[in-house]
């Protein structure tokens, strides 16, 4: 498979607007009145990166991610695997993090990677439409895993 740089078409990676003040800074991550109803958040979830590794490339066939990068820094990879989108097979990196703090919505269907290419292990927030494993953790796994990268043409750079 071959992939072409470009944005992807519903997959916004927005700048989170920091207020900052004497303690600190905040930045919303969500609003209700901004998202639809189907994209709205039913989990949230923490994970820690070690410098220098990369988690991904999947995607999910029903799925909608929303991560936050707001610490560390990070190179975002997407790839869009969506036959019917108009940015189909458009390839798009970000570096993101503590420099650029973004919250990126990654709906089905787009191949999501990311690499913590720091000197210092990092934190990445999701709060994803669906929950993991379904209810009590019952269901199968919304996940297409891609380790034999290069066979799709996933390259990271």
């Amino acid at each position: 498979m071959t992939w072409q740089d470009g944005p992807i078409i519903d997959c916004p990676v927005r700048p989170l607007k920091k207020f900052v003040d004497a303690r600190g800074w905040l930045a919303e991550i969500f609003r209700q009145d901004e998202l639809p109803e189907s994209l709205l958040p039913t989990m949230g979830y923490v994970s820690l990166t070690y410098a220098g590794v990369t988690r991904g490339p999947h995607e999910h066939r029903e799925q909608t991610d929303l991560f936050v990068f707001s610490s560390g820094a990070f190179r975002l990879y997407l790839w869009d695997n969506r036959s019917v989108s108009p940015s189909y097979r458009n390839r798009h990196v970000q570096d993101v993090g503590e420099a650029n703090p973004v919250a990126a919505m990654i709906p089905p269907g787009v191949i999501h990677a990311y690499r913590n290419i720091g000197q210092s292990d990092a934190l990445v927030f999701n709060c994803p439409n669906r929950l993991y494993a379904g209810y009590d953790r019952m269901e199968p796994v919304d996940e297409i895993r891609y380790e034999d990268m290069t066979h799709h043409g996933l390259i990271l750079d």
